[in-house]
């Protein structure tokens, strides 16, 4: 009977150790790291610092909705600064492929991004731009993607606009970069099919005087004031931060800083313009004023508590290419989330990415692509210069399709 007692002891021991076991046991969750590539310092530093925000937080709301559907896999966020220099981006696009990284958010200008192409082509890396707008690199079928409408839709917004403020002749003035020059050529191109005359400029990324530059401005702007009339001729400018130096220099020559400036998507809601009070000033009273990617009000109570935690984290009020970059994450994480975390068939993963960014709705708007994998629409919000007390501030005077 003893014995009889000490196997049952023994037995119901064994099954106590064993159930144990089982219940102390932890699933493994794979760990997929996104990398994102924005210029953290210097030229058009402001969207990569709220770009990188936007991910930072993307992945704590996107971790806590895949921990409660028990899914297998979470996300990190890791980034490098490319300082807007191609060479750099290309040099960190491939530390990402030896690390093993299977999704790229970024890079933000369309220099960066043509350098990357080839890269991108001869790799199995998905990679969505939030900025990029330059339709030389609307290709359909590469790994490419942008959360963004191309330059083609912004050129005719801001043509429109411009053309519907009076004017009849522009003097468009570029960096001679894929992005901007593709802006350039586009709002040129749809101004002139609107009936007006268009005369364009292209200057140097390296160069530090732009003293030659304002001189060529002021002759074209005499040139079209000519044949166009007086008030009628207007300056657009693409370009990123160092628009600063030329509001400057020309708001001492009493004939441009006494007509019309517009701008391109490169400076817009930029830092270095509200905290140089005479590039401010310049910026006030040319009435100039830049476009971002339209917000939709329908969903401003989707994109709005972002937008906060974002100003909460960089002191920066993010635009729509910020937010873009959090809604790029979440297609990331939609994708993942129906390849079960798989990252191993890139011909599929690239299929679904098209299949749920399609899907999914985003906080900044529909993520639906085009053929190319751009994002096939969307309206522009105009932002200008105020003077608020001592302090210079962007602020929403219209948008595209008013």
């Amino acid at each position: 009977m003893k014995r009889i007692s000490l196997i049952v002891v023994m037995l119901l021991s064994a099954t106590f150790i064993f159930q144990s076991c089982k219940k102390t046991k932890v699933a493994v969750v794979k760990t997929v790291d996104v990398r994102g590539l924005f210029s953290l310092t210097g030229n058009w530093s402001s969207l990569g610092l709220t770009s990188k925000a936007a991910l930072e937080i993307a992945a704590e709301d996107i971790n806590t909705y895949l921990a409660g559907k028990n899914q297998p896999f979470k996300l990190t966020v890791s980034f490098t600064d490319t300082k807007l220099d191609a060479e750099l981006a290309k040099t960190q696009f491939a530390q990402a492929k030896a690390a093993g990284v299977h999704f790229i958010v970024g890079p933000q200008s369309s220099a960066e991004l043509a350098a990357l192409k080839p890269l991108v082509d001869a790799s199995e890396i998905i990679l969505v731009s939030q900025s990029s707008t330059a339709g030389s690199l609307a290709i359909a079928g590469d790994g490419i993607f942008r959360f963004c409408p191309s330059d083609k839709i912004e050129g005719a917004a801001s043509a429109n606009t411009i053309y519907k403020q009076g004017m009849r002749g522009l003097v468009a003035v570029s960096r001679n970069d894929a992005g901007n020059m593709g802006l350039q050529v586009s709002t040129s191109n749809a101004f002139v099919a609107k009936g007006g005359t268009a005369s364009s400029i292209v200057y140097s990324t390296g160069i530090t005087d732009y003293s030659l530059l304002i001189a060529n401005i002021k002759s074209q702007v005499a040139t079209l004031t000519a044949t166009q009339g007086a008030g009628k001729v207007a300056v657009y400018l693409s370009s990123f931060d160092e628009g600063v130096q030329i509001f400057k220099l020309a708001a001492a020559e009493p004939a441009l800083s006494g007509i019309k400036w517009y701008g391109g998507d490169g400076i817009v809601l930029s830092t270095a313009v509200t905290t140089d009070a005479a590039a401010a000033d310049f910026a006030i009273k040319t009435g100039f004023f830049a476009p971002s990617v339209g917000l939709p009000t329908a969903f401003e109570n989707q994109w709005k508590p972002v937008a906060t935690r974002i100003k909460a984290k960089t002191g920066v009020e993010p635009d729509a290419f910020a937010l873009a970059a959090y809604d790029a994450l979440w297609a990331i994480a939609y994708t993942l989330e129906a390849t079960n975390g798989d990252v191993t068939n890139y011909t599929k993963l690239k299929t679904t990415f098209v299949e749920q960014a399609n899907k999914h709705q985003g906080i900044s708007g529909s993520d639906a692509l085009d053929s190319a994998g751009d994002r096939s629409s969307g309206t522009f919000d105009y932002f200008g210069i105020v003077k608020e007390g001592t302090a210079y501030v962007w602020k929403l005077v219209g948008k595209s399709d008013d």
